[in-house]
């Protein structure tokens, strides 16, 4: 056998199909579009779902692509078995109705053994019980020995899903070991278990659609699905016993060694920890490329869980500092080839995942400190087993992981309740799955709307004119077809040439009007289905509009207008930004719309004022400048070469637009903009703010909204003028002296405060009593703030020794608690959280804290002295 590369047999794939009249594809993104049944892409043939549907039309009827996935489910498994990895790599060749089993299996046949040169008598295959056709193309087309084909069952041989499109599929498995033949099923089946057989590629036969009675019928035009892990090509091609000693991944698996200074294969601890790591740097570098941040929710979730968890396994390894954000070079080095997007985005990249790291640095420090709590507790308590729930808290809001908290425990002799813990893991994951909508094998439920057939064509004319007449062609009324709709109807219309701008691109939808010969409708939006087509949703006004007749459809001018001037706008910001903040920066997000813009972007801290009003200043000179705005549309490539910016995310056809200002913002575009920049008029940031991790929103206005966002200042300034006598040039200093002289009056307020709370210390000392050998105090000190209570508190509990105090006051009209205990008492069963809690609640309120320190609030001051009498009995029941 000869020995292949990952990268040469990812090519050698693409490279054979291409020579059977497929087309090439890139890999999709892992995010899903259009699909809210995954999370992320899991599956070489996710991303087409539209295309086997017939919702959209592919691009060519034969389609070969090598998809990026990602899959978390066996997260566990990662770093302990010789195949399970949450990143990879999918090779596949894809028929939407075109050619079926008579071609693909012969083809399957030859790649493997022809270009692969794998030999035909370690090879197997498997197909369904019931498929004679498959098992006579393959021994009379492919000449394979009928004694290496195995019959399976439903379960192995079977695709489906639910309903939808489903069929029986073959798998094409290679013998490790070689030798003697497997002559059984029996003997089969116990060698795949062994792991000496394994499967490497499928070949899914979609030739049935299965409805909701379970019956069978047969598709017209069948369709070719077919999936090959490159990572387990590679572990055959290169003659190795795990994917982690195939070449990229050695080469991951070799820094990561080198970093943690632990040769792997000597200690099998380090190795899962090795293998984790190598495993993870892979996924969150595609994913961080894909555009996806760390966050405490979806994507971003599993994006921050992967990386938190390699972390914490070089920590593990003994390595203090932020590594992986070095280790990810490797990465990009091999799979740039593939993936350019990867060494075009690197210094992005790296930037990620070293904040991230040191902001795990600083959870783990968080972690600790409330570990040590729960430890106290539980010591407080002779208790050796932390509350499953607990460790749970500290997994799920701290990120701190559950073997580092059975470490840290098992060093004091404590455990965790591992029960308790799995199961409000398995809560989680619950509550997980409902919040994605359920899914049938093509994805998303499928409204009218999508159904629309894919040979009606419908295109956007609307960037030079906003009156079009055009024939009505569809109308959906109700997820129902129908031929005519009248006033009062609420419904979607398609037609073939439309003026109106569908909703793509941050851009929001037209709205205007339809004017057919007996009736009108008002467009209300405008957008495009599943497939891309355009379409308008009305509410009639008057008469009725039916199918077939010809209508004008005009777009309302003076919204499109705004909508255009805060378009261009927002181009121009980006480039704005780029120049101030640095080239980092990238689009997350945009909305655009007639009254405002937002943009999001990549930067790591807030903008400050001197680089907002830069960036304003820079935007503004441009529109002065009256630049004009030209679109060209050319090919990707030659949009690339120019230097036009693009979204992380979007995929674009052969043609793309580029739109730009003059020389200073040139960017892929499909929206509309005014024709020269002096048509903005005026450019006013309204807000900063952060809304991600890693990710900064402007809001900003153009236009008569930026003018009159500039009146509403100038009017503020006249009103404080007027209302304080004050002129417009001494506001500052006079707000100032205002805020100096408030200051010092606070001060001595707070020393009064301070006076009075210490003239009570006799008395709450005075009144110190005793519960089952513990002394306590409980006083209310009227109007003192939460500081100096918590100074009082303090006071008096090293003046008593060993005892408790707790005291309330009703500072500010609410309800304020502090409560303290020495170490001894604290022994004896004394719990500040769980007095301050109960006490609280008579007063309206909640709170808790530390065994020794706890504080808490509350709504009804009236309560304060009727609650703090409960000190007693909450002490009675504590200490025994």
């Amino acid at each position: 056998m000869k020995y292949m590369g990952l990268n040469e047999i990812r090519e050698a794939y693409l490279e054979f199909f291409e020579s059977k009249g497929h087309l090439r594809l890139p890999s999709f993104s892992l995010i899903p579009n259009n699909d809210k049944s995954l999370l992320l892409i899991n599956a070489g043939m996710a991303p087409l779902k539209p295309y086997f549907t017939g919702l959209q039309v592919p691009p060519r009827k034969r389609v070969t692509t090598c998809q990026k996935c990602v899959r978390t489910g066996d997260i566990e498994n990662i770093g302990k078995t010789a195949r399970h990895a949450t990143f990879f790599e999918m090779l596949g060749n894809f028929s939407f109705g075109d050619y079926f089993k008579e071609e693909v299996i012969p083809w399957a046949w030859e790649f493997i053994t022809q270009v692969m040169e794998l030999p035909k008598d370690r090879l197997y295959v498997t197909i369904y019980l019931d498929d004679d056709e498959a098992f006579k193309i393959w021994t009379e087309k492919a000449g394979v020995d009928p004694k290496r084909i195995f019959r399976l069952g439903k379960e192995d041989n079977f695709w489906e899903h639910g309903a939808g499109p489903c069929g029986p599929c073959s798998e094409i498995h290679f013998d490790r070991e070689g030798g003697k033949q497997v002559e059984s099923i029996e003997e089969f089946v116990e060698a795949q278990d062994s792991d000496r057989i394994i499967e490497f590629w499928n070949l899914v036969f979609t030739q049935f659609d299965k409805d909701e009675q379970g019956n069978y019928n047969k598709l017209s035009n069948p369709n070719i699905d077919t999936g090959m892990g490159l990572e387990r090509m590679a572990t055959i091609m290169q003659g190795t016993e795990s994917i982690f000693q195939v070449d990229t991944m050695k080469n991951i698996l070799s820094e990561v060694s080198k970093v943690a200074n632990a040769k792997y294969g000597e200690n099998h601890e380090n190795d899962i920890s090795l293998r984790i790591i190598a495993d993870h740097v892979r996924s969150v570098t595609f994913m961080i490329s894909d555009g996806i941040l760390p966050s405490n929710e979806g994507r971003g979730y599993v994006l921050r869980r992967l990386l938190r968890r390699a972390a914490r396994h070089g920590k593990t390894l003994g390595i203090e500092n932020t590594f992986l954000c070095d280790i990810c070079e490797i990465v990009i080095r091999d799979s740039k080839g593939a993936y350019p997007e990867l060494e075009e985005k690197k210094d992005y990249i790296k930037k990620v995942i070293r904040l991230e790291e040191e902001r795990f640095a600083q959870t783990i420090d968080s972690g600790m400190q409330i570990l040590k709590e729960y430890m106290d507790e539980m010591q407080a308590q002779n208790k050796n087993i932390l509350d499953g729930s607990k460790a749970f808290k500290l997994y799920d809001t701290y990120g701190f992981p559950i073997e580092l908290t059975e470490e840290i425990l098992e060093e004091k002799g404590m455990d965790v309740d591992k029960e308790n813990f799995h199961a409000e893991m398995e809560l989680q994951r619950k509550r997980a799955r409902e919040a994605r909508e359920e899914s049938n094998y093509m994805g998303k439920d499928i409204n009218a709307v999508d159904k629309i057939p894919a040979d009606i064509e419908t295109s956007f004319d609307g960037y030079d004119s906003l009156s079009i007449t055009s024939e009505v062609e569809l109308i959906v009324k109700e997820e129902n077809f129908v031929n005519e709709i009248t006033e009062g109807d609420k419904a979607a219309v398609v037609v073939p040439k439309t003026p109106f701008y569908a909703e793509m691109g941050g851009q929001i939808g037209d709205t205007g009007r339809i004017i057919a010969q007996n009736g009108e409708a008002k467009v209300v939006d405008c957008k495009k289905n599943i497939s891309g087509k355009v379409i308008h949703f009305v509410e009639v006004t008057k008469g009725s509009i039916a199918k077939g007749e010809k209508v004008t459809l005009e777009v309302d001018a003076a919204r499109r207008k705004n909508i255009a001037k805060n378009h261009t706008a927002t181009h121009m910001l980006q480039a704005a930004l780029k120049s101030v903040v640095g080239d980092h920066v990238h689009q997350s997000g945009s909305y655009v719309d007639q009254d405002k813009l937002r943009f999001d972007f990549t930067h790591f801290t807030a903008v400050t004022a001197d680089e907002l009003k830069k960036v304003e200043r820079i935007v503004n000179e441009k529109i002065m400048e009256i630049y004009n705005v030209n679109t060209d549309v050319m090919s990707l490539e030659e949009a690339k070469k120019s230097g036009a910016m693009a979204l992380f995310d979007d995929k674009y056809g052969d043609k793309v637009r580029v739109v730009s200002v003059g020389d200073f913002s040139q960017e892929l575009c499909g929206g509309t903009h005014v024709k020269n920049s002096g048509e903005i008029g005026l450019f006013k940031i309204v807000s900063e703010s952060g809304v991600a991790a890693g990710i900064r929103r402007i809001e900003a206005v153009t236009g008569s909204a930026a003018i009159k966002f500039v009146e509403e200042k100038e009017n503020l300034i006249k009103t404080i003028e007027n209302e304080f006598k004050w002129s417009e040039k001494d506001i500052i200093s006079k707000i100032n002296h205002q805020f100096s002289e408030l200051k010092e009056k606070e001060k001595e307020i707070a020393e009064l405060k301070a006076k009075l709370a210490g003239g009570a210390e006799d008395d709450i000392l005075n009144s110190v009593s005793e519960v089952n050998g513990v002394k306590y105090a409980a006083a209310f000190v009227k109007g003192v703030d939460a500081n100096s209570l918590r100074e009082l508190c303090d006071k008096i509990r090293n003046k008593i020794g060993e005892g408790v105090v707790v005291l309330g006051s009703d500072y500010d009209s609410k309800v304020q608690l502090v409560a303290m205990a020495s170490k001894e008492v604290v022994t004896k069963g004394v719990h500040c959280g769980k007095i301050v809690k109960e006490v609280a609640s008579i007063c309206g309120g909640n709170g808790g804290g530390r065994p020794d320190m706890a504080q808490a609030g509350g709504k009804d001051v009236e309560k304060i002295e009727n609650a703090l009498k409960e000190v007693k009995k909450v002490l009675e029941k504590l200490v025994k």
